[in-house]
């Protein structure tokens, strides 16, 4: 029996210590959870020692409760002081936003019968608004594309102002509308000179004179065009000026006195007309778009015109001294070809009809050369040309074509080059082929005329000696 109760205390006494021990890491890790304190082991020789031990961590989590407990209750009081306040401030908040929705309502009210009350009140003079807003805008972009600009500047930005306002036009806006539209309308009937701001080729600006045929054409102190810059409201020196002769008429306007008539040059167009005739390429130009082509043309035109002008100067001061020579025979001079034919006859006197005639055609013949030199060198020049003309033709379609092959046709520009070349040159060559053609026919002329003359000289003298003998 006392066998018995020793094994039961034992088994007690292991399930007590089991407890115990389970309730010691029970409580070890609640306290790792709610505490960044460093574990403490905790060393156990006894029972009775680890008795002690639960009951002194039994006290120390019953205190740290109390505690975690009353600083609950106090952020509680807190909280509900926090929670007091914030339904307060929405209960004023929402009472605000009633008193706004029925202030709202009540404007919204207003404001309605304040905008019926407006279009009653305003009546014709909403028509009258739209009228100076629309003129406003019209006249505004008028005002700032025109060339006068670059003399009263600041004008379009006033008339900007008025065609975007919202308000009704007040009397010194009508009246600054009305000032401005006389002033253009005088200004178009003026030429005036002032001074204005240039931008130069270079960018460089300047102070220099300007003279503007109303709201047309300015121009600068030498003659030259200007083109105007709206947004800047200046003057600029065109990068490239039109035919001489429009800058000429240019000069008229520059130096012409006031009161004067003078004829000059003006651009209804405002500069659309201009920039055309600044694009038309010039005889130089045109010249260069002929290639090579067209150098040899103009050298070949060059060189028959030289020869044609020799010839003709020469066969005419020969004819006038083969007419000269004609009303006196008994005097033959060796210095033009029907003395020298003259001279032949009255060497050959003795001999008979036959060889008196032979001797006559062999002193013609002679002077044939020199008569027909360089003629026939004129008529295959002008015959080469347009032949040449054509080769440039060609030529220029070949390089047309390349380039539509490479490019397409989406660019016409790509193609321009070859065009013009083809083009070109069949002028030139025209050109250089209609005069060559008529001062060759004129050479010819002279020169068959002069041989007649000779001819019906021989001709006469053998028939006399054949009466004669």
């Amino acid at each position: 029996m006392k066998n018995y109760l020793d094994i039961n205390s034992i088994i007690r006494n292991v399930v007590v210590s089991l407890f115990v021990l389970t309730l010691m890491v029970f409580t070890t890790s609640v306290r790792a959870q709610d505490s960044e304190e460093e574990e403490i082991p905790i060393e156990v020789t006894s029972l009775t020692e680890l008795i002690l031990k639960v009951q002194e961590e039994a006290f120390f989590d019953s205190e740290q409760d109390r505690q975690r407990i009353a600083k609950f209750v106090a952020e509680k009081d807190t909280q509900q002081r926090v929670l007091t306040k914030t339904l307060a401030d929405l209960k004023i908040q929402e009472d605000r936003a009633i008193v706004l929705e029925k202030t709202f309502d009540d404007n919204d009210v207003k404001l309605s019968e304040l905008e019926d009350l407006k279009a009653e009140r305003l009546g014709a003079f909403g028509e009258l608004f739209g009228v100076v807003r629309g003129t406003a805008s019209e006249m505004g972009a008028q005002i700032k594309e025109s060339i006068i600009s670059g003399e009263l500047t600041g004008r379009h930005t006033t008339l900007t102002e008025l065609a975007k306002s919202q308000k009704l036009p007040s009397n010194d806006q009508l009246e600054l509308l009305w000032f401005h539209l006389i002033e253009e309308m005088k200004a178009q009937g003026e030429v005036k000179h002032f001074t204005g701001t240039i931008v130069d080729v270079d960018g460089s600006f300047s102070e220099e004179d300007v003279v503007r045929v109303g709201p047309w054409t300015a121009y600068d102190r030498r003659g030259n065009f200007l083109g105007y810059l709206p947004d800047d409201e200046r003057f600029r020196v065109l990068g490239r000026q039109p035919q001489a002769r429009f800058l000429d008429l240019g000069d008229n306007v520059v130096d012409g006195d006031p009161g004067d008539i003078v004829k000059g040059a003006i651009d209804p167009s405002r500069g659309a007309i201009l920039g055309l005739l600044i694009q038309t390429p010039g005889l130089t130009e045109r010249i260069n778009q002929g290639g090579i082509v067209g150098y040899i043309i103009i050298g070949l035109l060059a060189v028959g015109l030289l020869l044609s002008a020799e010839r003709i100067f020469r066969l005419t001061s020969v004819s006038r001294a083969v007419r000269s020579q004609a009303k006196d025979i008994d005097n033959p001079k060796e210095s033009n070809p029907l003395g020298r034919v003259l001279a032949a006859y009255h060497s050959n006197k003795a001999a008979d009809v036959e060889t008196l005639e032979l001797k006559l055609d062999d002193a013609i013949l002679k002077e044939l050369p020199s008569l027909e030199r360089g003629i026939n060198f004129i008529k295959l020049l002008s015959s080469v040309a347009p032949l040449l003309g054509l080769l440039g033709t060609v030529t220029g379609m070949i390089v047309t074509f390349q380039a539509i092959t490479l490019f397409g046709t989406g660019d016409p520009k790509l193609m321009a080059g070859g065009i013009s070349q083809a083009l070109v040159t069949t002028v030139l060559g025209l050109t250089a082929a209609i005069p060559l053609v008529l001062l060759h026919s004129v050479a010819q002329q002279r020169s068959r005329s002069i041989q007649q003359v000779l001819e019906e000289q021989s001709a006469g003298i053998i028939a006399e000696r054949a009466e004669s003998g």
